[in-house]
C-alpha cells in the first residue's frame, strides 16, 4: 500500500484534485485508488490562498521511484510550476508512505520527512488508516499536537 498526499491552491483546486485522482486510478501499475475526504487548510511555511488537501491510498505494482515519476508527470500535466520553494501550486502530489519502506534517495525520502508535522497530511491519512503508527508515534496523537494548524473538512 502506498499513500499519496494531494494538494492544490491555485485555480479550481477541488476539481483539480478530483481529476488527478481519476487520472491516478487509470494509470498503468495502479490497481486501486481510494481517496480521503477533502479538507481546506491554510498554507504551512508558504503563502497564497488556502489549500484543498486529501490523501489517496494506492495498491500499486510500481516501484517507489517509478511511482514518483508518475506523480511528477501528473503534476506537470496540470500545470505545476516550481518558481521557488513552497510556491502556490495547481497540483502537488507527494509520496508519503510506501508500505513499510524506508528510503533515502536524492530524489525521494520515505516515509515523507515532514508528514508527522502536517495536519493537512495526518487528518486525511487517518481517514484511510485510523490506527496508523509512524516512527514518531501514533498518527492520531501526533495530529492532536498540531492544534495550531487549522483544518476544515469540506462537504
Amino acid at each position: 500500500m502506498a499513500y499519496i498526499g494531494l494538494g492544490a491552491n491555485l485555480g479550481d483546486a477541488g476539481a483539480t484534485l478530483r481529476q488527478a485522482l481519476l487520472e491516478l486510478a487509470a494509470s498503468p501499475g495502479i490497481a486501486a485508488c481510494e481517496a480521503s475526504p477533502f479538507y481546506r487548510t491554510a498554507p504551512v511555511d508558504a503563502g497564497g490562498p488556502d489549500f484543498v488537501n486529501a490523501v489517496a491510498r494506492l495498491r500499486t505494482t510500481l516501484a517507489p521511484l517509478a511511482l514518483l515519476d508518475l506523480l511528477q508527470a501528473l503534476e506537470h500535466r496540470h500545470g505545476r510550476e516550481r518558481p521557488y520553494r513552497n510556491a502556490p501550486r495547481t497540483l502537488d502530489l507527494d509520496l508519503l508512505l510506501y508500505g513499510d519502506r524506508v528510503m533515502h534517495d536524492p530524489r525521494l525520502t520515505l516515509p515523507h520527512p515532514r508528514l508527522h508535522e502536517r495536519a493537512f497530511v495526518l487528518r486525511p491519512l487517518l481517514d484511510l488508516a485510523p490506527g496508523l503508527v509512524l516512527a514518531q508515534g501514533p498518527a492520531a496523537a501526533l495530529l492532536t499536537g498540531l492544534g495550531g494548524q487549522a483544518i476544515e473538512r469540506l462537504p
